[in-house]
């Protein structure tokens, strides 16, 4: 990562800690109320080849002891409600802000991919994850809502495993490989600006 390109996510994520933080504190209660702790969900990423850290979501499913992989159809009977309405507006996702300010993600790059699949496609990853994951890039703007219904149709984790693996993953590595040859500052704002403008149009 630049050092300019870390500088704008920097200031960037300290400009919108405030009202993001009110959200968030929001979010939170609405959670609380609605069904319990815990608030919040931390899953072991990677974010290089032999890095991992914990990233941050609001809890949207039920526990599961035996939880792993992607989420697909056979993990959609433990969303909530509460959670359905998060996913949909990515709210979920607001305290990876925190992840931000702490240097493990930025705002703008490849999804941070969990441990089994950078161990599965060690030489994809290892090129993927020269840019630092991000909140959204241009694979979850142009592969997104594909790579859901894929998933979405997935009966077992065996199949959502398998799918991800060979439908999704190639695909996706191929943007964030683009991504990463064509990166600037003005790349990086219009992908936020569209992930912002996708987000608001959802229902």
């Amino acid at each position: 990562m630049t050092f300019g390109k870390r500088l704008f996510d920097i200031v960037l994520a300290l400009l919108l800690l405030f009202p993001l933080g009110m959200a968030m504190n929001v979010v939170a209660a609405v959670l609380l109320i609605t069904q319990g702790r815990p608030i919040f969900y931390g899953s072991e990423r990677m974010r290089g080849p032999a890095q991992a850290f914990t990233l941050w979501k609001f809890r949207t499913m039920r526990p599961s002891a035996t939880d792993s992989g992607v989420s697909g159809g056979d993990k959609a009977n433990r969303v909530t409600p509460a959670g359905a309405m998060l996913r949909a507006s990515r709210l979920d996702e607001l305290p990876q802000l925190f992840n931000i300010l702490k240097g493990d993600m930025s705002f703008v790059g490849p999804r941070p991919p969990l441990r089994q699949y950078v161990e599965a496609f060690p030489d994809l990853y290892a090129a993927v994850l020269k840019s630092r994951p991000g909140v959204t890039g241009l694979a979850s703007l142009i592969y997104h809502r594909h790579e859901e219904w894929l998933l979405s149709r997935c009966a077992s984790a065996e199949e959502t495993d398998r799918v991800y693996s060979r439908r999704c993953i190639p695909v996706k590595a191929r943007l964030d490989l683009i991504y990463q040859s064509r990166r600037t500052l003005c790349l990086d704002l219009w992908i936020l600006a569209r992930t912002v403008g996708r987000v608001a149009k959802r229902p």
